[in-house]
């Protein structure tokens, strides 16, 4: 049997996906809302950056359709809503931990 290849279009996207996840300061800002919902502010201070680069983060993000944005007010919460996202993330975790 033939092994099923991925066309150029579906492997263009999933490396994409794979390059979101390669910088630690993405990693770090999903670990911080994978679970719990958290503004631009919470954000740059759990992990330890400027609001700014936070927000050149959220951006990206964003743009991979990653996370998503809540406003209320003034106020813009992001999350993970994507079960695939999150489990694959998790998977990640659980991988990097047990090595």
């Amino acid at each position: 049997m033939k092994p099923s290849i991925l066309n150029e279009h579906t492997a263009a996207h999933v490396a994409e996906l794979f390059r979101t996840f390669s910088d630690t300061r993405r990693v770090r800002i999903l670990s911080a809302i994978v679970e719990k919902e958290a503004n631009i502010m919470a954000l740059a201070e759990m992990v330890g950056v400027t609001e700014s680069a936070i927000s050149h983060h959220m951006r990206g993000l964003r743009q991979m359709r990653i996370i998503r944005a809540r406003r209320n007010g003034k106020e813009v919460f992001y999350s993970v809503d994507d079960p695939h996202i999150i489990a694959l993330f998790q998977q990640g975790v659980h991988h990097a931990q047990e090595g």
